[in-house]
């Protein structure tokens, strides 16, 4: 009896080698060891690349042993991120430091031969501030076990330390303006090599990305450098003016370091005692660099204020030229696309840290005469036009949700969607999430970032989403499926879903996302034009 139990003991110790063994996988830098949960492999912090203060990235360092990577890495310095709350749902503050270029994947198999479709998540926060850990719903698990496919999520230098151009001042920083879009591209080339012992196909390799990650998309679809590294393209509430669909110029960026220098009392011979500057004082002197040439230069930001965003630089060479303007990118025409965003996207965001005050004063709470009075205050000789467009497009709903139509970015998107279309290339397909929260309240309704945790999978991690009870699982279910199946196939279409037919500039097909998915056609341009009258799209 007591050799069975030594054998038993043995075969046991044995099989837990064998399983131990099979997380571990071997990359270009060296053997990298994940965690195994819930049948997912997981492996955070992998560092793609390394790279100098505003010099482009390089190959990682090469480790010798098996490395374990079961926490997640730093991310890039950047303005204090607000802590979670009940809408976005963040994570606390992760770490912050300058070797911030790794990544974080999640597959069902390890070195099983499949080739499962790639699924590359880039952050929120423009080109200035998130991560790929800012939000509890960013985790790629449960997405990961859903579709059968390898999710990976990159972190990438923000920012002056990604966007500061000074090209002016030594050969050396000739890129120094673009090297947060070259990280983006070294992390594309690093999954090009490595994938494939995740089980994902480096043949098949899907962007998406929300807000500012939306914007990286439209970027990276017009560099160069990352054409043939994706292959399929995801942007959701991306399509920003100012910020990916246009960029700052060099010309602007040029002043913007010199201003920068000149406030540190750093002469341009002496560029490169920037490399020892803190990152605090960097920013304080960069954030006045900014504000001082958005005054000279009458800058408009996204929002249509007085302001200037950190981004990409236009140098006519490695960011040739603008992505979206009255054209796309020819290397995008055999690019799926994927685009559009939420129906009251941007108006209830400043509404979001205050909930305790407009869970009780909104437009479920206005009376009829109440609802009226802001109608015509916001609307004036207007108001019965939009009254009825709004009736047309979203019928079976108040009123009062005309104050709240987002227009900031349902429209670039709609012109994003119809340059693309215009191609006549790989299809465009449109969509809006048009699914209200009913937490406290229910005043946020579609806000801001609100689809993401259906995408992921993850509304039980969302307090506003998981609110929604039984339906909030099969709209996750629409969705999900929906962002996996364009992932594999470049089309959103599954038994789920009513037929959904790619958009064109004639037929204006918008799949809306709500309790109830439906494709409309141009449903919604006349409230739109209304409320915009002077955005050509």
């Amino acid at each position: 009896m007591k050799t069975i139990g030594y054998l038993l003991v043995s075969l046991f110790l044995l099989c837990s080698c064998v399983q131990e063994q099979s997380k571990v996988v071997s990359l270009t830098s060296g053997q990298a060891q994940g965690v195994y949960a819930d049948s997912i492999y997981s492996f955070k912090g992998i560092p793609y690349a390394k790279a100098a203060r505003f010099m482009p990235p390089e190959q990682p360092d090469i480790w010798d042993t098996v490395r374990i990577f079961n926490t997640y890495g730093e991310i890039c310095p950047q303005a204090p991120i607000p802590q979670g709350n009940d809408f976005i749902a963040m994570r606390e503050h992760p770490a912050e430091g300058e070797d911030c270029l790794n990544l974080n994947v999640w597959t069902p198999g390890i070195n099983d031969g499949k080739k499962r479709p790639v699924m590359v998540w880039l952050h929120g926060g423009g080109f200035q501030t998130g991560s790929a850990i800012e939000q509890l719903v960013y985790d790629g698990a449960n997405l990961s076990r859903k579709g059968d496919v390898v999710v990976v999520s990159v972190n990438h230098r923000l920012n002056m330390l990604g966007f500061l151009d000074l090209s002016a001042y030594s050969e050396k920083y000739k890129y120094s303006g673009n090297v947060g879009t070259m990280d983006m591209v070294a992390a594309l080339q690093w999954i090009q090599k490595n994938i494939a012992v995740f089980g994902g196909d480096s043949n098949n390799v899907t962007l998406f990305g929300q807000s500012g990650g939306g914007a990286k998309v439209l970027v990276l679809m017009t560099v160069p450098a990352a054409q043939g590294l994706f292959h399929k393209a995801i942007v959701q509430s991306g399509a920003v003016e100012a910020c990916g669909m246009t960029n700052v110029t060099q010309k602007t960026a040029h002043r913007v370091a010199e201003l920068m220098l000149d406030s540190l009392g750093i002469s341009p011979q002496n560029a490169d005692k920037l490399q020892a500057i803190p990152y605090s004082q960097l920013m304080a002197a960069g954030n006045k660099a900014m504000a001082q040439t958005a005054q000279e230069e009458n800058s408009i930001d996204s929002w249509g204020n007085p302001g200037l965003l950190w981004t990409p630089v236009v140098d006519g060479d490695y960011l040739p030229y603008q992505p979206v303007i009255d054209s796309i990118a020819s290397q995008a025409k055999d690019i799926p696309l994927l685009i559009d965003s939420c129906m009251t996207e941007w108006t209830t965001m400043p509404m979001l840290g205050n909930p305790d005050k407009f869970a009780h004063d909104n437009m479920h709470t206005w009376n009829k005469e109440e609802t009226m009075k802001k109608l015509q205050a916001r609307f004036g000789n207007c108001t019965d036009s939009v009254i009825a467009a709004f009736t047309s497009a979203y019928p079976g709903r108040s009123i009062s949700e005309a104050l709240y139509i987002d227009t900031m970015l349902r429209l670039p998107a709609l012109k994003t969607a119809r340059l693309k279309a215009d191609q006549h290339g790989a299809p465009v397909y449109n969509y809006l999430f048009a699914w209200d929260t009913p937490i406290h309240g229910g005043f946020a309704m579609s806000y801001h970032c609100s689809e993401i945790p259906f995408v992921f999978s993850n509304t039980s991690l969302s307090p506003a989403a998981s609110a929604g009870g039984s339906e909030v699982k099969e709209l996750e279910e629409r969705i999900s499926k929906a962002w996996i199946n364009f992932a594999r196939t470049g089309n959103p279409n599954h038994e789920g879903l009513p037929s959904w037919s790619a958009f064109t500039r004639e037929n204006g097909n918008t799949m809306i996302f709500g309790n109830k998915c439906e494709v409309r056609k141009d449903f919604d341009y006349k409230l739109l034009s209304l409320l915009r009258p002077n955005y050509k799209f």
